[in-house]
């Protein structure tokens, strides 16, 4: 939607109104109308992964065009004999903005921020018969205490989001204000009236069943086959299109081994004869020669392909259920989608400082065409060979969620030809046939478990810097090795807690994976790292993760108990106070430096923290018990600090800064490694 008055549209009661008004984010959060959010629609739903994409793309969309107006999507609604709007679609984003603003003036209140909220002073948006999301609203905008809202009284879906915004909002530090100016000047939303005689029921129905719009990655296909287009040789450019669109059908599903893309024969050609698990060709040349024959066999009847870009996208795609492809049952999850894969290909290939945002997928692409604009047609050839590269590079070497026999799990596996009736999912490197593909041990699982360390870290999609990292160096090794892997790995995973998380001059992920940026060692006598690993100070939920995949790595080693080798990473990403910070029942209070370090510190998932957090350490290794008697555990820190809580029989201060010596000792031996 460009920056221009919005039309107007002319209703069956013989009315103009305006169909479409925009505001800013603050005209929209001090609009006078009332908004209802009907009983009808879901319950808010946004979580860490939908709230920090929202503030990474304001952040995005400010540094690169600060001066611009940045809209950030529609609010449909429909308006009520009273006058009221009942909000029909973009009540998870109106919620948010919302929270927002309640997380930001209960900021500026308690003087942890200067960003005036003076102008805003009560919610224009409420829920319709859900008193719980009504009475939480009115809780946090009055700046009662978070412990007392996690009970069964209150939404705490709506609780955990207003939390999640305010770490996000301090984790903005001194970015915070102009954050704030450019999301409530510069940010809009449409908001769009639907007819006052619409049927609603109707509407959800058109809702639901409208055709997809053409995707963005779909529009760079077009771009690229367009460039092909005007290779001048008809044989080379009809195959080079029909090369490109092989590549790209067989690579846009994340979910399946790019092998099955192709037929059975360009299979023992590309990915290795009687094998399926190698990647033969070198370039682009070797790529269009090694399949040039299948490819001439089927298109021996096939036109001479010349298409203007228009004709590209509107013409259908093959279907990809054709006779010359292979369709598997989808049991495996990525850890990304096709348009965020396409750039990370992009900055793989070019060494750029690509950035990671689909949205700005379309400008990435336009600025690389127009970089290589001498000779665009071999930018084209060697993106499409790096695109393939690379998906067998992810589907090799980078984890998946397995859905398999009734369970899930992370894997890591790759394709392997037995015979033309057999083909099955082995582990990436242990060939042994000892090896227990399921089990807790060997370089397999240890590459998996780093790697899925650095997955949970990192819910968002743009956030992903260590998939780009590890892409960048899988693409780069002569001879990809388990030894060589991890260790890249392991490197990585320490430019990023000790280079950046937890110093004082903190690397640029870019300069990190492609300058190879050093890190110093972890000193604990510096108090400004020490400040870095206190509570609401933590950048990522790297730095627990990390230390629990070194415990993990101490516990096979040394043959610990079945709780620390069993152990398996998962999505929890609240940060849990064990010694609590409001204690019950006339409980101490510890002093906020006790209370608030490292040492007291640990994750847990956010349904546990909110039933948990008010309870005492003795309460909460009670809730674990059974658990860990089924060898369970949220987190291996957890359970260090359990550990240590059962021999002392107590958990105060002592034993709080005993086990944060601990832990930082683990720590400060990993980073003097190289």
């Amino acid at each position: 939607m460009s920056n221009t008055q919005a039309p107007y549209q002319q209703y069956n009661d013989g009315t103009a109104s305006k169909a479409i008004t925009s505001f800013s984010v603050k005209a929209l959060l001090c609009d006078t109308s009332r908004y209802l959010v009907p009983m009808y629609q879901r319950n808010y739903a946004w979580g860490e992964g939908e709230i920090n994409q929202l503030i990474q793309d304001v952040l995005d969309y400010q540094q690169s065009k600060p001066n611009q107006t940045y809209y950030i999507g529609t609010l449909v609604v429909f308006e009520r004999k009273d006058g009221s709007f009942e909000v029909i679609d973009g009540q998870q984003r109106f919620t948010t903005l919302t929270l927002l603003a309640f997380a930001l003036k209960r900021l500026s209140s308690t003087n942890k921020s200067t960003v005036d909220m003076g102008w805003y002073n009560a919610p224009n948006l409420n829920f319709e018969s859900r008193q719980k999301s009504s009475d939480t609203f009115a809780s946090l905008i009055q700046g009662v205490a978070l412990e007392h809202l996690k009970t069964d009284d209150y939404n705490l879906d709506v609780v955990n989001g207003f939390s999640l915004l305010e770490k996000s909002l301090l984790a903005l530090g001194d970015k915070l204000e102009g954050f704030c100016k450019y999301l409530f000047n510069n940010v809009e939303i449409a908001r769009v009236s639907v007819p006052k005689d619409t049927d609603l029921n109707h509407y959800f129905e058109v809702m639901n069943n409208r055709g997809e719009q053409l995707e963005k990655h779909e529009v760079v296909k077009a771009r690229l086959m367009s460039v092909l287009n005007e290779i001048t040789d008809p044989y080379e450019r009809e195959h080079s299109i029909l090369l490109l669109g092989k590549v790209w059908d067989a690579t846009a599903n994340m979910e399946r081994y790019v092998q099955y893309g192709f037929s059975p024969e360009e299979r023992h050609l590309v990915f290795g004869k009687d094998d399926w698990g190698q990647f033969t060709t070198r370039c682009y040349a070797d790529l269009a020669t090694s399949i040039g024959e299948v490819t001439t066999q089927k298109s021996e009847s096939t036109q001479s392909i010349s298409l203007s870009l228009n004709e590209i996208l509107a013409t259908p795609p093959q279907s990809s259920s054709s006779a010359d492809v292979t369709l598997t049952p989808e049991r495996f999850n990525s850890v990304i989608n096709f348009s965020n894969f396409l750039l990370h290909v992009l900055r793989v290939l070019t060494k750029q400082d690509i950035a990671l945002d689909d949205k700005r997928l379309l400008e990435q692409f336009d600025a690389y065409l127009k970089a290589n604009s001498s000779d665009n047609i071999s930018a084209v050839k060697d993106f499409v060979f790096a695109l393939l590269k690379c998906k067998y590079l992810f589907d090799q070497y980078i984890i998946k969620r397995e859905f398999n026999d009734g369970k899930d799990k992370w894997s890591l596996k790759k394709l392997h030809f037995y015979n033309a009736k057999s083909q099955s999912y082995i582990n990436t490197f242990d060939d042994s046939e000892q090896d227990d593909e399921d089990g807790f041990e060997g370089i397999n699982r240890q590459l998996l478990m780093l790697l899925s360390a650095l997955h949970v870290s990192t819910p968002t999609l743009v956030y992903k810097h260590w998939l780009n990292g590890a892409l960048f160096h899988l693409f780069n090794m002569d001879e990809i090795t388990p030894r060589l892997y991890l260790q890249k790995l392991e490197n990585l995973a320490r430019q990023f807690v000790y280079g950046r998380f937890l110093s004082e001059s903190p690397s640029d992920y870019y300069q990190m994976i492609y300058q190879n940026s050093h890190y110093s060692a972890l000193n604990q006598n510096n108090q400004q790292t020490m400040v870095r690993l206190h509570y609401g100070a933590i950048e990522n939920n790297l730095v627990f993760n990390y230390l629990d995949y070194l415990l993990w790595c101490d516990g096979i080693q040394n043959k610990k108990d079945d709780v620390i080798t069993q152990f398996e990473f998962a999505f929890r990403s609240s940060v849990e106070h064990f010694y609590p910070q409001h204690p019950l029942n006339g409980h101490r209070v510890l002093a906020d430096a006790d209370l608030h370090r490292f040492g007291n510190l640990c994750l847990i998932s956010h349904s546990k923290n909110s039933k948990l957090s008010n309870l005492q350490p003795t309460a909460k290794r009670d809730h674990f018990k059974a658990a860990i008697a089924d060898k369970n555990i949220d987190t291996l820190k957890l359970y260090e600090m359990i550990e240590l809580m059962n021999t002392a029989n107590e958990w105060n201060e002592t034993q709080i800064a005993e086990h944060e010596q601990s832990m930082l000792a683990v720590l400060v031996n990993d980073s003097k490694n190289d």
